[in-house]
């Protein structure tokens, strides 16, 4: 897992858009003002932060040693967050968590052996939480484009070896099976604006064109890409609605 994101975290933590504040009061809400938050595959803080500031202690866990030391670098003033290396394999040798939030990370993981030892850490009311994609996102409007520049990379089949990929199960249907089998979701909505640069700047944060991955590449990729971006569109700049799903997954008779 630590090398899948090679040379992709500070743009995953300049590109890669945040939740947005309502999302995140959510959140806060649900755990509680004195609680203790394991961001689980974490990546650069992009909920840890904004979360810390709502919760008691944020511990943001991820594999990948850059994307800590990006997170750490944009936290410096922040007190509250230990950012510490582990993954879903290593959920016993953390400190004592009240909850847990995941993002685009539970798709990496064998999600309901991750569950299953969630339902022995967590305290009683302890809740599970994930936050991203709603079930069928829009596609974004230069995906068409960027998916035929990383054909001609050959760069556009690396997926997560994960039990989602195995198994087709989505997320809530595996939470719904789970322990965690009582389910709240809610919605939010942003309207984002990319300009060239930022959508060239998400496509290295992603694990299939993360600069590690391109190698010598990268410079030939990011001069197709501008190519082909302002074929499609030459000013340059796109706006978007995203949606994001958070999803309180909470034991039956726990409320």
């Amino acid at each position: 897992m630590e090398d899948l994101f090679g040379g992709a975290a500070p743009y995953y933590a300049k590109y890669r858009a945040g939740h947005g504040d309502p999302a995140i009061e959510h959140l806060a809400m649900t755990f509680g003002g004195d609680s203790t938050v394991l961001d689980l595959g974490c990546g650069p803080g992009t909920v840890s932060i904004p979360l810390a500031g709502r919760v008691g202690e944020v511990l943001a866990v991820d594999p990948d040693e850059e994307m800590l030391a990006e997170g750490r670098r944009l936290a410096a003033r922040v007190p509250n967050i230990r950012w510490l290396r582990g993954d879903s394999t290593t959920l016993r040798g953390l400190p004592p968590f009240d909850h847990v939030v995941m993002g685009r990370s539970f798709h990496w993981m064998d999600r309901r052996a991750v569950l299953a030892e969630l339902d022995e850490l967590l305290p009683p009311h302890g809740v599970v939480a994930l936050i991203g994609p709603t079930r069928d996102p829009v596609e974004e409007p230069w995906e068409p484009v960027m998916r035929r520049v990383r054909d001609a990379f050959g760069v556009n089949t690396f997926h997560a070896a994960s039990s989602f990929q195995a198994s087709g199960e989505h997320h809530q249907e595996v939470l719904a099976a789970s322990p965690f089998g009582d389910l709240d979701s809610a919605l939010y909505e942003q309207r984002l604006t990319y300009d060239l640069d930022a959508v060239i700047g998400l496509q290295l944060s992603y694990s299939y064109t993360a600069p590690a991955r391109l190698g010598d590449r990268l410079a030939a990729f990011t001069e197709e890409a501008r190519k082909a971006l302002l074929a499609l569109n030459p000013a340059g700049t796109w706006e978007l609605v995203t949606v994001t799903d958070v999803v309180i997954a909470r034991r039956p008779g726990s409320r």
